[in-house]
């Protein structure tokens, strides 16, 4: 099972904290293709991924027992 922590407009957009994924392992690529073909989230690539509190890349590998958090871009003014 792998958890996935979303934030500001994720969290705004699907109305929830985090999502349970049961998954055993995958990369961080692969993991956003799957969270875009079963959840419809359009806007992935865009955030930064962090797997355990440590910020990551797409060909990182995210096993089960990992929190990985998607965090998008955020703008000020």
């Amino acid at each position: 099972m792998i958890k996935i922590l979303l934030f500001a407009q994720l969290q705004e957009e699907f109305g929830v904290k985090d999502i349970e994924i049961n998954l055993m392992e995958t990369t961080v690529s692969q993991l956003k293709e799957i969270l875009k073909a079963n959840f419809k989230f359009p806007s992935l690539d865009h955030c930064m991924v962090a797997i355990n509190e440590e910020y990551a890349m797409d060909f990182d590998t995210v096993q089960s027992g990992d929190t990985v958090a998607f965090i998008p871009p955020v703008s000020g003014g």
